[in-house]
C-alpha cells in the first residue's frame, strides 16, 4: 500500500474517490457538486480569454455552451431535447424556462440558440471568473430588488431585439424552485414578447429528482428531458392581455412538466 501511494499518488487517489463514490452515495453527492462547481469555475477562465480579441458580445455564448457542456460526461448526465423543430426560426423570439437548481446551468446549453441573450440576476456578475465568463457572453444581468431599472432594461430589449435580430432567454419564476412544481410566474417576460411583438417560446425542463436530490444528497447518473413547446404568438396583443398570456403560458409548461417527468394526477416528487 505504502508503494503504490508512493510511486502513484493519483492513481490510489482516484481508486479511493472511487470507492467512497460507490460504497457512500453521500460523498458521491458533494464529490460531484464540488466537482461540478470547479468545473464550472474553472473553464471560465477559458472562456474569459477567447473571448477577450471579441469583447462582450452574445456571440460568445457558443464558447461558454461549449466550455460548459463537456462536463455532464464527467456527471453522467444525459441531456435529452425535445421539439426542437419549435425553436427552427431566425425571428427573434423570448423563451421562458422553469428554474431548478444550479443544475439548469449546464442543462440549457444543450437547447440554447445562437444570438440569444440570457437575462440573469446581477448577483451572478459577481461570482469570480463565471460572472466574467457571463459578461462577456453578453449575458444581462438586473437587479430584483429594483423593479423601474428591471423594467427599464427590458424595455430597451423589446426595442433592440427585433432591429438586431436575437432571442431573449428568462426564467420567469424568478429564482429556483426545490418543489417539484412551477412558482408563479413573474410578467416581465410575457411584458417583453407583447412590446416587442415577438412569439414566446415555452421550454421545459423535467424533474432531476430520478438522479438528483439536493434534501437527499444524491446525485447518481441520469437522464434530463428537455421540451420545446410550440411558439405562442403576440402579434396583436397589448398589456391588458399579459397576466391572461402568462397564466395560459405557465399551465402548458406545466403540464408538460409533469408529462416529462413521469408525474400523475399533478404529483411531484418531492
Amino acid at each position: 500500500m505504502e508503494l503504490l501511494l508512493l510511486h502513484y499518488p493519483f492513481t490510489f487517489l482516484l481508486i479511493a474517490v472511487l470507492i467512497l463514490c460507490w460504497r457512500y452515495p453521500t460523498f458521491k453527492y458533494f464529490f460531484k457538486m464540488t466537482f461540478y462547481q470547479v468545473w464550472i469555475f474553472t473553464i471560465s477562465f477559458l472562456v474569459v480569454i477567447l473571448a477577450l480579441p471579441r469583447g462582450r458580445s452574445f456571440e460568445n455564448i457558443k464558447i461558454l455552451r461549449t466550455a460548459i457542456l463537456t462536463v455532464k460526461y464527467a456527471l453522467g448526465v444525459k441531456i435529452v431535447v425535445k421539439g426542437k423543430e419549435n425553436l427552427r426560426t431566425k425571428k427573434p423570439c423570448v423563451l421562458v424556462l422553469n428554474h431548478q437548481n444550479s443544475l439548469d446551468v449546464m442543462v440549457i446549453m444543450q437547447m440554447i440558440p445562437n444570438r440569444c441573450v440570457p437575462i440573469g440576476k446581477k448577483e451572478i456578475l459577481y461570482m469570480g471568473p463565471f460572472g466574467l465568463a457571463c459578461w462577456f457572453s453578453g449575458i444581462v444581468f438586473i437587479d430584483r430588488k429594483k423593479r423601474e431599472e428591471s423594467i427599464a432594461v427590458l424595455t430597451e430589449m423589446a426595442h433592440t431585439m427585433r432591429k438586431d435580430n436575437f432571442h431573449v432567454l428568462i426564467f420567469p419564476e424568478g429564482t429556483r424552485n426545490h418543489s417539484g412544481s412551477m412558482l408563479p410566474f413573474k410578467r416581465g417576460a410575457f411584458q417583453l414578447a407583447v412590446r416587442a411583438q415577438v412569439p414566446i417560446v415555452p421550454v421545459v425542463i423535467s424533474s432531476y429528482n430520478s438522479f438528483y436530490s439536493q434534501k437527499e444528497k444524491r446525485f447518481t447518473s441520469g437522464t434530463s428531458t428537455i421540451q420545446i413547446l410550440p411558439p405562442v404568438e403576440t402579434v396583436g396583443l397589448s398589456s391588458d392581455d399579459v397576466p391572461k398570456l402568462t397564466e395560459q403560458v405557465r399551465d402548458s409548461m406545466m403540464n408538460a412538466y409533469q408529462r416529462i417527468s413521469g408525474m400523475t394526477n399533478g404529483g411531484s416528487h418531492e
